[in-house]
């Protein structure tokens, strides 16, 4: 199978920036840390081949693994998850020639995050993540996220795929809807819940579902972060856009660390006037 580089736009070099920022913040404070010294593990669970085509440039950009590998001080572990075959062929050749502990997963994150991964990072064995969940679409399921607020010792950046979802699921007439796609987002939000976020009859004289604006879902979706997944600190998250000014996906950062929370914020702050 031969690779293909994913090609992108300036909103996910964006992404990648913000990405890169706060890891290096992140390893810093924790490579510095002594008592008790902490171990820290970078996970990437939808990594592509490493490198992306940029749109707006013509050139090649580095992604999220690359980018992570360069942060100094270094991580403990790298764990990068993809599964497309020609893609995790380019990873193993990345890891290859890495001198840091680099792990390469082939197959489903669902699967492979909860089952290998997580367990490698558990609060009472002093180890912390920063994982990146960046699914293409409605592709990650609800108890990925759950489990990382629940073990207190992972970070999360999280794509909110809003453009999937109001293409595929969230209609006007959500009666129309298939079923697949309902069920699609269920996994990722976790219950049936987002369809009264998602549709309200209030105003409506007629008691007709009306289907709400794109600021009432995040909103809702930031508080089941905080209130079900347990997270300590979720910031508003940053709308990404399009060249047409069309909101691609919001991006989330969700952690147990008020001084976390403030570090992204303000790096949101810094590159929020490029997504106007």
């Amino acid at each position: 199978m031969s690779l293909k580089f994913d090609e992108v736009g300036y909103w996910s070099e964006v992404k990648l920036d913000i990405i890169r920022e706060y890891a290096e913040a992140y390893s810093r404070i924790l490579s510095a840390q002594t008592r008790p010294r902490l171990e820290h593990v970078y996970i990437d669970a939808f990594a592509g081949a490493g490198v992306h085509f940029s749109r707006t440039t013509q050139e090649f950009v580095l992604g999220s693994p690359l980018n992570a590998l360069r942060v100094q001080p270094p991580f403990n572990e790298y764990h990068f998850i993809e599964l497309v075959q020609a893609r995790v062929a380019a990873l193993d050749e990345i890891a290859e020639e890495q001198e840091q502990n680099v792990f390469v997963h082939s197959g489903d994150c669902n699967q492979m995050l909860l089952e290998k991964i997580f367990p490698r990072v558990r609060w009472e064995d002093y180890r912390r993540g920063l994982c990146i969940l960046d699914p293409y679409g409605l592709d990650l399921n609800w108890t990925v996220i759950q489990k990382a607020g629940q073990m207190k010792s992972i970070d999360i950046f999280l794509n909110f795929p809003v453009m999937d979802m109001n293409r595929n699921v969230l209609w006007k007439n959500p009666d129309r809807v298939q079923q697949e796609q309902r069920d699609r987002m269920t996994k990722f939000w976790g219950d049936e819940t987002w369809r009264q976020v998602a549709y309200s009859t209030e105003g409506n004289l007629f008691g007709f579902e009306e289907k709400m604006d794109n600021e009432t879902i995040t909103k809702a979706f930031r508080q089941r972060l905080l209130e079900v997944a347990g997270f300590g600190h979720v910031p508003k998250p940053l709308p990404m856009r399009n060249s047409q000014g069309a909101t691609v996906y919001y991006l989330y950062f969700a952690s147990q660390k008020p001084v976390a929370s403030h570090i992204v914020s303000e790096v949101f702050k810094k590159y929020a006037n490029r997504m106007l």
